[in-house]
């Protein structure tokens, strides 16, 4: 079967919860978005207030405090957010590309071998059987390694040791000085092998979430090598349909899987820095024009909050003493501007008791951008 470019766009909008809100739980959105990037502490709020309706923030907080949902680094070496019961299958399957690459030159370079690094693990996680600040391990690690050997040290295993980040106030439940607590939701991994049962999780997981979708697709997304993905898909067999994507390309998906005609209206929205349906694939033009890409996703890896239209990015916005300041690439028609007015409206209310400036500190890219349509979206 064959599914065109503006298909996988509206497949991915109706499993994302971005063709319409809907009302669900915390945990049950999670479930549904599989995860959400987290590295800015605002990000999942924005994120799931473009897709439940009368999204309220307490309720994340309730989320993050009691663990139903959890921020840990996962997919792509970054700070996710997931549902509680992900997260095991999901740090197995990254385990070869954490031990690779946090266990692997840097951590070396302070004189010790992976094979240190696992060993050290079991203890910091006994260590961190309750909440331990940042400054609490480095502390830990220094005096069983030297002074010289724990940066490099804490600066692998923070990624590498199975810890879930603990909620320490601030607006949106994580602020700049980290806590850490032992996940201690399963065998702990070790080694550079990682489990084939929980990738393959992972990879079913993704198609819920994102698919259909290719092999590279997937691989971007975890930052897995291709032939372990390979390897998965073939293992899952019967569990994953095959069709074929534009230019040919090989798509798998889950049976039954939601995929909307590519005429389905898109609502407007204003989607969250780093959204995670801009970075799932390996071929971002389902949800970017490839001549916008340079423009949101900056060299440092930056990605900028923008403007959703019919379905792709169409500019970008960033929160401004008095609402929202939406900057589009191209001409949009009156009532697209309407529709973004009434988003801002909303999101703005969001932000009011949070942080109305919400990510402020990149305001610097703005400098960069060309000439185009900017608008102030009033609060």
């Amino acid at each position: 079967m064959k599914i065109t470019a503006r298909e996988l766009n509206r497949a991915t909008l109706g499993r994302q919860l971005l063709l319409e809100r809907q009302a669900l739980s915390v945990p049950e959105a999670f479930r549904r978005v599989v995860a959400v990037q987290a590295q800015f502490a605002a990000s999942p709020y924005v994120a799931l207030w473009n897709r439940l309706t009368d999204f309220a923030a307490d309720d994340l907080d309730a989320g993050f405090a009691d663990r139903a949902v959890v921020k840990a680094t996962l997919m792509r070496i970054t700070l996710h957010a997931v549902h509680a019961d992900d997260y095991q299958a999901f740090r197995e399957a990254m385990q070869a590309t954490l031990y690779g690459s946090r266990l692997g030159f840097r951590f070396s370079a302070s004189g010790l071998t992976p094979a240190d690094g696992d060993a050290l693990v079991p203890e910091l996680l006994s260590f961190a059987d309750r909440a331990r600040t940042a400054a609490e391990l480095k502390a830990w690690l220094e005096e069983r390694l030297g002074a010289d050997k724990q940066p490099e040290a804490w600066w692998g295993l923070k990624a590498y040791a199975p810890l879930h980040h603990v909620p320490t106030g601030g607006p949106w439940s994580f602020a700049t000085r980290s806590s850490f607590v032992a996940a201690r939701t399963g065998p702990v991994p070790s080694g550079r092998q990682g489990a084939g049962q929980a990738l393959q999780a992972l990879v079913l997981r993704y198609l819920d979430g994102f698919g259909p979708a290719s092999v590279a697709d997937v691989a971007q997304f975890a930052m897995v090598q291709r032939t372990p993905v390979r390897e998965a898909l073939d293992a899952l067999g019967d569990s994953v349909e095959r069709f074929e994507g534009p230019e040919g390309v090989v798509l798998f998906d889950t049976p039954g899987a939601l995929r909307p005609p590519e005429d389905t209206p898109a609502p407007p929205r204003l989607m969250a820095m780093w959204d995670s349906t801009l970075l799932a694939y390996a071929d971002r033009s389902r949800m970017i024009p490839p001549s916008y890409r340079r423009l949101v996703i900056r060299n440092n890896g930056d990605v900028l909050p923008t403007l959703l239209v019919d379905g792709y990015v169409a500019g970008v916005w960033r929160a401004v003493d008095g609402g929202i300041e939406a900057t589009a690439f191209h001409e949009l028609p009156a009532s697209v501007w309407e529709a973004l007015a009434a988003e801002a409206r909303s999101l703005s209310a969001l932000l009011a008791d949070r942080d109305p400036l919400v990510y402020g500190r990149y305001h610097h890219w703005w400098a960069k951008l060309p000439e185009a349509r900017t608008r102030l979206l009033p609060a």
